[in-house]
């Protein structure tokens, strides 16, 4: 998102984190910018029943934890290295001055938080008022426009992976994702998952 030489010549520094590392805990204080160099991160909550909610999933490029650190408020979710992953970290009071020096990158902030603040607001209309086919056809498809792709899409997140960012059950993703592909809804070939 932000250009790396840029983060750099602010003060960034590099972090590494192993698979499972967590960056940031619930509940913890906002201090810096998080962007991802290489690897995948991804921001969840889990319920009293220790029921995992994926907020999102963030990859190579992308930030992660910034509604927190811009609105100075403690984090409202955990973020958790899904693979080795390489992040740069930017301390709040560097990254404001970032902010003032460069105009393009405020803009682009602007373009992000809207579009996550778009994926929260479908969410949270599919998880109250939507069938299980609605929903994950629904999350598919916003991953298919965000990925750009006009054609057949590859899905990659595992059965898992789309319970928990649609707040269904493993099993209830399993069974409709059977019934979408024999609606023709979904394309499915070796195991793999395509709309």
């Amino acid at each position: 998102m932000i250009d790396e030489k840029i983060l750099l010549a602010f003060g960034a520094d590099y972090k590494q984190l192993e698979k499972s590392q967590v960056v940031f805990r619930e509940g913890e204080d906002a201090h810096y910018y998080y962007q991802i160099q290489a690897g995948q991160v991804k921001a969840s909550n889990y319920n009293d029943q220790g029921r995992e909610f994926i907020q999102g999933i963030f990859e190579t490029g992308q930030s992660f934890g910034e509604p927190a650190f811009l609105g100075r408020f403690p984090y409202p979710s955990t973020a958790e290295a899904l693979q080795p992953t390489v992040v740069l970290k930017l301390p709040y009071e560097k990254m404001m001055e970032l902010l003032k020096q460069h105009f393009e990158v405020k803009i682009k902030f602007l373009e992000v938080l809207s579009k996550r603040l778009q994926y929260k607001s479908m969410i949270a209309n599919e998880l109250s008022n939507h069938v299980p086919e609605h929903r994950i056809l629904t999350l598919l498809d916003f991953l298919k426009k965000e990925n750009g792709t006009k054609e057949k899409y590859e899905v990659k997140l595992t059965r898992q992976k789309i319970a928990d960012l649609t707040g269904l059950r493993v099993e209830t993703v399993i069974r409709t994702i059977n019934v979408l592909v024999e609606q023709k809804k979904l394309l499915k070939t070796e195991r793999r998952i395509y709309r």
